[in-house]
């Protein structure tokens, strides 16, 4: 009989830790919308999709997007268990429907623990990383 019980609790336990610790917005705050310029909304990328581009994004999203949004952007790099804030899914609908044009303006100029990369990836490196992230789409 205590074996028996031993037995469920500790399969609860395990269970229960198993399904908590594969969320990674476990214990953090949903992100709140952005507020894109209408501008940005509308921007066109100048820069064509195709295998250069998505190699150089790729190149520039490990190097700097990977730690908290994960290598397939879902959210789950190794920082991203540290921030207030889940940093989102680029694979679902919700990101991929949103224009390039916003995406660019959210990755330029950052906000809360998103940083900005104004002066830190020209607008063609961004784009380039836009380009990349589309590859997530699910």
């Amino acid at each position: 009989m205590i074996r028996k019980t031993i037995i469920a609790i500790s399969t609860a336990v395990i269970g229960t830790l198993l399904i908590t610790s594969g969320n990674p917005a476990h214990g953090q705050q949903q992100p709140k919308p952005w507020d894109v310029p209408a501008q940005y909304k509308t921007m066109k990328n100048p820069v064509a999709k195709g295998e250069a581009s998505d190699n150089a994004g790729k190149v520039l999203y490990t190097k700097n997007c990977a730690s908290c949004h994960g290598k397939t952007g879902l959210g789950d790099g190794v920082k991203a268990r540290a921030l207030q804030t889940f940093p989102g899914d680029f694979s679902g609908a919700a990101y991929q429907n949103q224009t390039d044009g916003e995406h660019f303006y959210k990755t330029k100029f950052g906000r809360g623990e998103m940083p900005k990369y104004e002066g830190k990836l020209t607008d063609d490196d961004i784009w380039n990383t836009v380009n990349y992230m589309r590859s997530f789409k699910k």
